[in-house]
């Protein structure tokens, strides 16, 4: 149908049939615990001084992480047993709650991508290992084909 989804994709991702999406690319926040803004512009293009922040890329546990392990929880995917590992690592921490919020999207996207479609996950060094046993976890361990580096 050549649509384009933008928003919270946990608000609309469960409204989508199973196995109707081609391909996904996912650009989510990294975990790089910066704050990012929007800076102005005048009209001649000089820096205008005002910025507004747009948002904040950190995570921390509390209910809406609680809310996403749950999802994780219920789906009985096996990816819930690799959150329970990590989590008797690294306990209810920031990345914790990153990694969980992720999965819960992740299972989404698995369920609304059809058998033949790709999936793009954009993310930095910082938590792609992590990620990368998680979507082996969703996929399948034979489903990951190739690792894009951007040059800069």
């Amino acid at each position: 149908m050549n649509k384009l989804y933008f928003g919270h994709n946990l608000d609309w991702l469960p409204k989508l049939d199973a196995g109707s999406v081609d391909m996904v690319y996912l650009d989510p926040p990294f975990n790089s615990q910066a704050t990012y803004n929007i800076l102005y512009r005048s009209p001649s293009g000089a820096d205008g001084g005002a910025q507004y922040q747009a948002f904040e890329d950190s995570w921390s546990w509390g209910p809406a992480a609680d809310m996403a392990l749950a999802i994780v929880r219920d789906s009985q995917s096996p990816a819930f047993g690799i959150l329970n590992a990590l989590n008797n690592f690294m306990q209810k921490s920031d990345l914790m709650a990153y990694l969980t919020m992720m999965t819960a999207r992740l299972l989404q996207l698995k369920r609304v991508l059809k058998p033949s479609g790709s999936l793009f996950l954009h993310c930095d060094a910082s938590a792609s290992h992590y990620l990368k046993i998680i979507l082996d976890q969703v996929f399948g361990e034979g489903t990951f084909q190739n690792e894009i580096v951007w040059r800069r």
